[in-house]
């Protein structure tokens, strides 16, 4: 019997990088969100020693939208989630698929030594896993 062939999170993942600054609006964000088709962009570090966050359409529909805030004058920062669950790239794609269930992910930034190389999602992972 052959052992069955490992996917990787690289070879399933999204290399575009959708990043933002945490000082932009949310109105920024969302018009970079519209235009890119996305639901989630990753904010980026200040300096060496900070961390990456993220902003999604659920944050923006809970931070503001509900509380009936204006996306003009709320700043990524203020609504963002800080420090962000990322995945290596080597893993396999049936442990990421764990890990998104066990913390409730659909999407996460991909890391190889250190350094944001994409990002992969759930359904990218079933419909590449499934059919291998």
């Amino acid at each position: 019997m052959k052992p069955k062939e490992i996917v990787r999170v690289r070879d399933v993942m999204r290399p575009e990088i959708d990043i933002v600054d945490g000082m932009t609006t949310v109105s920024d964000a969302l018009s970079q969100m519209k235009n890119l088709k996305n639901k989630m962009l990753i904010v980026d570090k200040r300096h060496e020693d900070d961390e990456y966050g993220v902003v999604r359409m659920s944050d923006i529909a809970h931070h503001v939208l509900a509380q009936d805030k204006s996306a003009d004058r709320v700043n990524v920062y203020e609504i963002m989630i800080k420090p962000i669950i990322t995945v290596d790239a080597s893993m396999d794609i049936r442990y990421c698929a764990r890990l998104f269930e066990r913390f409730r992910l659909s999407r996460a930034p991909v890391v190889e030594n250190g350094k944001l190389v994409g990002v992969v999602s759930l359904t990218r992972m079933v419909v590449h896993g499934v059919r291998k």
